[in-house]
């Protein structure tokens, strides 16, 4: 079968690339998916795409534009001309733009690509009803909370026009069933971006201690907190901590990093990566000595938390609900802290770097929990949806209940 994947894909900037990356890489090796076309969004400066060799069955057509107003149009074009069996949809409430008249017109795709005879499939990263608005850098106002949220009901609904629309975290199916009565949403686990070999354990011994915290920063992901409780840890313990902030600003706080790097100049051991491209993500897992998650609310599902685990990592995780519930579900374990509380940060970190049986036994569950879900497990999963559209589609044309789903 032939499918498009609408979604950003390396090296842009626009969230869920990576996400995007392992997704096409275990398509590709998929024997019953013939054909990718991946219809995402034009590089700044109209730069090209350059795909890997490995990749075979892989096309690359740069079809819509990060708060472009002619995004609907563009991309119902790009599925019109290349004929794919059905077209799956990985994205977010802001991945076709940060202004509300191209982020919304972008979400009616699916609807629209049902409409002209393509089934549509949609992985829906995060839900309106989950989502903090004044943490995740959208508005403070309590006016205009109420506005978003019913902006987001009726794109919520509109999404759900979709054939199927999937979700990581169980929660969240309930929660729009229970909401808008859906009969099309279904579970579908995150998965592991790349299973590693199993790694040789620390044992208890640690040349380099390392924290890392890895991602798009400056809206519910802030450094701050992070960088003062491992200089508690420092005084403490009384050893040499490395602090790696491994990414960039999230797209609707441009400048963050460079403002925390200024503020924190008289701290030491502190490096800001930058972008880090897809080959350098296994370094950057690899080095440290645990995975940090500074976190003020949540979005959604971790890609960060199932990399940390194919890697054999530890992590330091807030209590924080949706987060919280997906690593008791999938099996991970780490050290947790309160997000309102520096010296509870600070406590979780001490106990990873200095308990060593402690952090070496969450480095071994957090790896059999990522290796109890790998992404080619979770593409044999959407395939069989592929597979059940294609189908439906010769007879009634329909999507898929919620009950279809529990023999796939």
């Amino acid at each position: 079968m032939k499918i498009a994947l609408v979604s950003p894909y390396p090296p842009s900037k626009v969230t869920l690339t990576e996400y995007a990356y392992y997704l096409v890489k275990h398509m590709d090796q998929n024997a019953d998916i013939k054909e990718i076309i991946i219809l995402t969004d034009h590089l700044e400066d109209n730069d090209e795409y350059v795909l890997e060799d490995s990749l075979i069955k892989v096309k690359i057509v740069p079809c819509w534009k990060f708060n472009g107003m002619m995004n609907l149009w563009t991309i119902g074009s790009a599925i019109r001309k290349h004929k794919p069996d059905s077209v799956f949809y990985n994205i977010q409430f802001l991945s076709f733009g940060d202004r509300k008249i191209p982020a919304a017109l972008g979400l009616l795709s699916p609807w629209f690509a049902k409409l002209s005879g393509t089934p549509s499939v949609v992985l829906l990263h995060n839900i309106m009803e989950t989502v903090d608005l004044s943490e995740a850098g959208i508005t403070k106002n309590k006016l205009l909370t109420k506005a978003y949220n019913a902006i987001g009901s009726i794109l919520t609904w509109i999404i759900l026009r979709a054939n199927v629309v999937a979700f990581t975290i169980p929660k969240y199916v309930e929660i729009i069933q229970e909401k808008y009565g859906a009969k099309n949403v279904v579970h579908m686990p995150h998965g592991t971006f790349e299973m590693m070999p199993e790694p040789q354990y620390s044992n208890g011994i640690v040349a380099k201690k390392q924290v890392m915290a890895f991602g798009k920063f400056g809206t519910y992901k802030k450094v701050e907190m992070m960088i003062e409780a491992v200089d508690i840890v420092r005084k403490r313990i009384n050893e040499p901590i490395e602090i790696v902030i491994a990414g960039t600003d999230n797209p609707n706080v441009k400048g963050y990093l460079a403002d925390v790097q200024e503020k924190y100049k008289h701290i030491e051991d502190i490096v800001f990566t930058g972008y880090v491209a897809e080959e350098d993500v296994p370094r950057i897992f690899q080095e440290c000595t645990t995975s940090v998650f500074p976190y003020t609310s949540t979005t959604g599902s971790s890609g960060v938390l199932h990399q940390a685990g194919s890697y054999g990592k530890s992590v330091v995780l807030p209590l924080l609900g949706d987060l919280k519930e997906l690593v008791e579900e999938e099996g991970y374990g780490g050290a947790y802290f309160d997000p309102k509380s520096r010296d509870s940060m600070a406590n979780a970190i001490e106990r990873i770097l200095v308990d060593d049986a402690f952090r070496v036994s969450v480095e071994k569950q957090n790896y059999r929990a990522a290796a109890a879900l790998s992404m080619s497990e979770i593409v044999k999963r959407y395939v069989a949806v592929f597979q059940k559209l294609s189908n439906n589609k010769t007879s009634k044309g329909s999507g898929i209940e919620s009950k279809e789903m529990m023999f796939i």
